[in-house]
């Protein structure tokens, strides 16, 4: 059996032991996951640092790097996460739904768990954690794909999740690490649908296109994120320029920061005066002929800058003339991810929300707060940004779909 076939089976095979497991068992593995990753804080950060040594040698920007780098503080972060997932309830066994119907039949519609989760995903070793304790404790097994450069770090840590499963009493093929990350490999990964339930793709478009394209199995997009704010003619300048640098600069290399400004010719002269004094060269903007009427712009912007996720300290920029062009340059080159809009008008924040398609849409107030953690949905495993069966950040109900009980007593259909 191939490598990664044995993977599969091997998640199929611990499926009804992890499914059937009540919220305290599964909360009780939760706990030991959290406590492993705060006692082991400095072996993980020396697998992670073999992972940014071997970064640098590859020539990886350092706003990826970023991404990449795990801390005292992060890991810190990850065990947060997995204690709120504790704290959140468990969807399993939820009636959502039911009836009894004329001829007597009992019908209960109830949340089960999906099955088996595959999770392939770029860079950030967060994402093994969360992705691990979401579908743990929405009752699934999971298979993490992460890569070839985060591989000592996502070792590490599904390592010590195993072992953590292992001294509840669980099956540690709840969670599986594909530790050959060749392209051959995740290829294979994407026609698992034998034991695969689900695949969901976390990273770059370039990933996310792969496996849409390439998978046999179920697909969820997430995480392409090109972003946009656009300044309406009413905003408030001041509080544009913090939304603004707040969604570009906190942390770029990020789906939900933003990699476009849009701006409405009568708030541009200020705008631009103030965000040039904000970031003095900091971000590199490029534009169109009107903004460059402003500020110093790398270079003039074409359809593939505005189409461009940079994860980098660069944006693209356009002057439009209303609030109709924003909206239309935006579902075109958009991703259906965040969305912003900041005005002092009603009509026009209600417009946006309306006609912009995405899975969140803000009215003054910066795309970094599209997070499942800040939602309050606990650690999450993606941003979907397609419409079926979910969108927006991805919560526990996420990975969960529901069956049908029917109960009768003799019922027979004439």
């Amino acid at each position: 059996m191939e490598y990664i076939e044995q993977l599969g089976a091997n998640a199929k095979s611990a499926e009804p032991e992890i499914s059937a497991l009540g919220t305290k068992e599964k909360n009780g593995v939760l706990s030991a996951i959290s406590a492993a990753l705060r006692t082991h804080v400095t072996q993980i950060i020396g697998a992670n640092k073999l992972d940014i040594e071997q970064a640098r040698k590859n020539g990886m920007s350092e706003a990826m790097i970023d991404r990449l780098t795990l801390t005292e503080a992060r890991i810190s972060g990850m065990a947060d996460g997995v204690d709120k997932v504790i704290s959140l309830p468990d969807p399993i066994g939820e009636v959502i739904g039911g009836s009894d119907l004329p001829n007597g039949l009992h019908v209960v519609k109830k949340r089960v768990p999906i099955g088996t989760i595959g999770i392939i995903f770029e860079s950030r070793p967060n994402v093994t954690v969360d992705a691990a304790a979401l579908c743990f404790k929405a009752g699934n097994t999971v298979i993490l794909r992460g890569g070839s450069d985060a591989i000592n770090s996502n070792k590490a840590l599904v390592n010590l999740m195993r072992e953590a499963l292992k001294s509840c009493g669980c099956n540690e093929n709840a969670v599986q690490l594909v530790e050959d990350t060749s392209r051959d490999v995740a290829n294979a990964m994407m026609k698992l649908n034998k034991y695969i339930d689900l695949l969901i793709p976390r990273g770059g478009g370039g990933l996310i296109r792969a496996v849409i394209e390439n998978s046999t199995i179920p697909v969820i997009q997430t995480g392409e994120g090109n972003c946009h704010v656009y300044v309406d003619e009413s905003a408030d300048i001041d509080m544009a320029v913090d939304i603004i640098n707040n969604a570009k600069t906190q942390r770029p290399s990020v789906c939900n920061a933003i990699e476009n400004i849009l701006v409405h010719e009568k708030a541009a002269p200020e705008l631009f005066r103030k965000l040039s004094e904000k970031w003095q060269g900091k971000v590199a903007i490029r534009g169109d002929e009107d903004t460059a009427k402003f500020v110093k712009v790398e270079k003039l912007a074409d359809d593939t800058d505005y189409a461009t996720e940079f994860l980098d300290y660069r944006i693209a920029s356009k002057v439009v003339k209303s609030i109709d062009e924003a909206i239309a340059h935006i579902n075109r080159f958009g991703t259906k991810h965040s969305e912003c809009i900041v005005t002092e008008s009603l009509r026009s924040a209600e417009l946006f929300q309306q006609r912009v398609d995405a899975a969140a849409v803000y009215v003054n107030a910066s795309t970094r707060f599209t997070d499942g953690f800040e939602f309050g949905l606990g650690a999450e495993i993606g941003i979907s940004t397609q419409k079926l069966h979910v969108r927006g950040p991805m919560g526990l109900e996420a990975l969960t779909t529901y069956k049908y009980l029917i109960n009768g007593n003799g019922q027979i259909r004439s």
